[in-house]
Order: C-alpha cells, then sequence, then structure tokens
C-alpha cells in the first residue's frame, strides 16, 4: 500500500441514522486508511426501520460536489452508491467517462428494509454506469432485476453475470450472496452442497476477448439482524483498497473480511434492522 491515503470519492445519498449511504461510506474509507469526499444525490430520513422521506439533490448541484472534487483536491477511486434519479444518474455517467481509476459501482435499487431507492427510469441508466464502472456489485435481486432473468442456482448466477458482462470490454461483476434466502446448490466434486447456512459471493471478470473467469468465496452466515448498510460498505472498502493499490480480487478479498468483522462488532442500536460496528484493521 501507498503511504499517502487514497483520495476516494463517494457519491451517494445520505442516512440520517448513519448506518448505510455516505455515511457508512465515509466510516469504511476512512478505517481503510482513505480519504473521504462526496457527493451526495439525496437526503434520506430513515431510521433502523425504514426510510421515511426522501429529497432528492439537482442534478447540477451533484455535478458541482464532483467537480469542486476532483479539480482540486483529485481522485484515486470512485464509489457510486443511490443515486435518485436518471437525471443525476445521467451527470454521475458523463462526469465519469474519462477518470483513470478504479470505479466501483454498488446498483442500489432497494433498502434493507424494503423502501424503493431508484426508479424504473434511473435504472435503465445503470447500463451506462455498468460500462464506465471497473466492478459492479449487484445483490442476487438487483442482479435478477439488471439481467431480466430469475437466478435458481449456480448456473443462473453465472449466465446472468455474463449478460451484464457482454460486450463492456474488460469489467467485472461481484454477485453478493447475503440476500439469498435459501437452496442454491454449488458444486462440491459431483455432490450438490446446500448453502442455506453460508454466504457465498462470486467474482466474474471479463477481459477484452469475451472470455471470463470465476472466484468465490464462502463463509458462514453471521446471524444478525443488524446489518445496515453492508453493501454500502463492501464497495466503498473496495474502492479504498484499490485506491491503495491492491489488485481487484485482494481487494474484494479484504473487503469481505472487513465487512464481516464489522458485523461481528454490532453495537445492537435501533429496533429494525441495525447498524453495524466498527472495526479497525491492524
Amino acid at each position: 500500500m501507498t503511504n499517502r491515503p487514497p483520495r476516494v470519492l463517494a457519491i451517494a445519498g445520505s442516512d440520517s441514522s448513519g448506518g448505510a449511504g455516505i455515511q457508512a461510506d465515509i466510516k469504511a474509507i476512512t478505517m481503510l486508511g482513505g480519504y473521504a469526499m462526496t457527493a451526495i444525490t439525496a437526503v434520506t430520513a430513515q431510521n433502523s426501520k425504514g426510510v421515511t422521506s426522501v429529497e432528492t439533490l439537482s442534478p447540477d448541484f451533484v455535478a458541482a460536489q464532483m467537480d469542486a472534487c476532483m479539480s482540486d483536491i483529485g481522485v484515486d477511486a470512485v464509489k457510486i452508491g443511490m443515486l435518485g434519479s436518471a437525471d443525476i444518474a445521467e451527470v454521475v455517467a458523463d462526469r465519469l467517462e474519462d477518470l483513470p481509476c478504479p470505479i466501483i459501482f454498488d446498483p442500489v435499487m432497494v433498502a434493507t428494509s424494503g423502501s424503493v431507492l431508484a426508479d424504473e427510469a434511473t435504472i435503465e441508466v445503470f447500463e451506462w454506469l455498468m460500462e464506465l464502472a471497473t466492478l459492479t456489485t449487484p445483490n442476487v435481486p438487483e442482479l435478477e432485476r439488471l439481467a431480466g432473468m430469475k437466478i435458481n442456482n449456480e448456473l443462473d448466477m453465472s449466465d446472468a453475470a455474463g449478460k451484464l458482462l457482454e460486450s463492456k470490454g474488460e469489467s467485472a461483476v461481484l454477485a453478493k450472496g447475503g440476500h439469498w434466502k435459501g437452496g442454491l446448490l454449488i458444486s462440491e466434486g459431483s455432490v450438490p452442497v446446500s448453502t442455506n447456512n453460508l454466504i457465498i459471493d462470486t467474482l466474474y471478470t471479463s477481459s477484452a476477448e469475451g472470455f471470463w473467469n470465476e472466484t468465490a468465496w464462502s463463509a458462514p452466515r453471521i446471524e444478525t439482524k443488524h446489518s445496515h448498510g453492508t453493501g454500502c460498505t463492501l464497495a466503498s472498502a473496495i474502492a479504498t483498497l484499490m485506491g491503495h493499490g491492491l489488485p481487484l480480487d485482494e481487494a474484494v478479498d479484504q473487503a469481505r473480511q472487513f465487512v464481516r468483522k464489522a458485523l461481528e462488532a454490532a453495537p445492537g442500536f435501533g429496533a429494525g434492522n441495525g447498524p453495524m460496528g466498527v472495526y479497525l484493521p491492524r
């Protein structure tokens, strides 16, 4: 890793309860030795029980925040989360079009509480952002929506990721398994293995020649309701670690461990899906 902290620009919505969104991004970036900058797309009133109100900022103001950071401080990595509207998604994509640094795109559609955070028009712009992104990090429901297919098993997961990788040159998809609620089978030799009690995340990487490779990580599911902000934290951690100079697969590996430690350290705040805890890597 470099001595100078990587400059990481987080583009996302604000979570008033501090568990997800920009607040989770800043914490993850800082704990992993990065310098956090922000372009806030929306302000939400929310807590562990759900989102009660959303105020979306103007596309011009989101662009102004990005321009202010990139023109003066500079940027070594970007994390994209909640965008708020199709117009904001388009202006973000336009500003990042020629940016020569890792871009991690978390295609947020629905909050853990079930609140919808991206309408159909916004999701249509995700195609452009996925083309620009170094890595896209959908959970299973998001991957199903983006690929336009139902995922029932390991082969379906691979096919869905392949659809996202088609015609995008060198890119990658991290299919997150945390939202999978049961029955997904993987092959261990010739024996199918139930993954009900495992979290399996699979990294699909493609090349300009149109081929892709798969790297999978598995770990026991951490039984907790306090998992608010896991997706935001994972994407920000990957961006920060890549900003430090780690290759993609190592950044994903270390970011997964970081999130698991934060889940284990959850303080138990809130009556619903509460925030994770603070974990400072040594």
